[in-house]
């Protein structure tokens, strides 16, 4: 069994252990925890909910995603589990009703939700991801939905456009920008336009100059902007929230 965790908590502080703490007592050892992405732009459901859409593919048949970029905890947000079938995938995301798990949901060829109704004895007002959403993540990676925790709902009550998404929405370590634009609808010979400046496609970082800017397809399928052996971010200005413009 597997669980991926996806969060805004950062990977130094405290919040993460605890949460891997707390699927471990419920699922015992033979759980599979994987750190999809810890770092995810902070409090922003948005992009956090393109970046899982395209993020998801990558792992197989059976993950459940504890997904919990959360801003809202503790408010009236619901907190949701998604059942989720993609390309022959079967598929669980555990986390808050805010627009977060709604891309992929409105993406997937067939999509269950359901309503967390349990609680557990201790919960904090301010840490859901520990107290809630990892044992509900847990007992599913077991193979358990057990009907008194969760009731199926019509539909999730925070629902974002699933449309693709012209922005920066992640921008890792080598300051390569990741877009929400998914690279199948984007023409090879596009020319983007982002922070003023204008970029081309190129197949591979190698097949242009050291230091040129351009795009390409990356790994999971999203348009992305890079430059060759430097950062995007130092020499474009890119950060998350910059439009991203098609041009002919």
């Amino acid at each position: 069994m597997m669980i991926a965790l996806f969060t805004d908590f950062g990977a130094d502080d405290i919040y993460v252990g605890q949460m891997k703490a707390a699927l471990l007592s419920y699922a015992g050892c033979d759980v599979h925890l994987v750190d999809a992405l810890h770092n995810v732009p902070d409090y922003d459901a948005r992009a956090a909910a393109h970046l899982l859409a395209a993020l998801h593919g990558a792992y197989p048949d059976g993950t459940v995603f504890l997904a919990v970029v959360d801003p809202g905890v503790g408010s009236a947000r619901e907190p949701v589990a998604v059942m989720t079938q993609v390309d022959g995938k079967t598929q669980w995301f555990v986390g808050p009703d805010n627009g977060l798990l709604s891309v992929i949901a409105a993406r997937a060829s067939r999509a269950k939700t359901f309503r967390i109704a349990w609680r557990p004895a201790a919960l904090s007002a301010s840490f859901h991801g520990r107290d809630l959403f990892a044992p509900v993540a847990a007992w599913l990676a077991s193979g358990e939905a057990p009907a008194d925790k969760l009731e199926e709902t019509g539909a999730l009550r925070v629902q974002l456009d699933a449309g693709d998404l012209a922005e920066i929405i992640y921008v890792d370590h080598y300051g390569n920008a990741l877009t929400g634009m998914r690279a199948a609808a984007v023409a090879d010979d596009a020319r983007l336009r982002v922070a003023q400046t204008e970029v081309t496609r190129a197949r591979v970082f190698s097949d242009v100059p050291e230091g040129q800017a351009f795009w390409y397809v990356n790994s999971i399928g999203l348009v992305e902007i890079a430059v060759n052996r430097g950062s995007a971010t130092a020499q474009l200005g890119l950060r998350p929230g910059h439009v991203v413009e098609v041009l002919a």
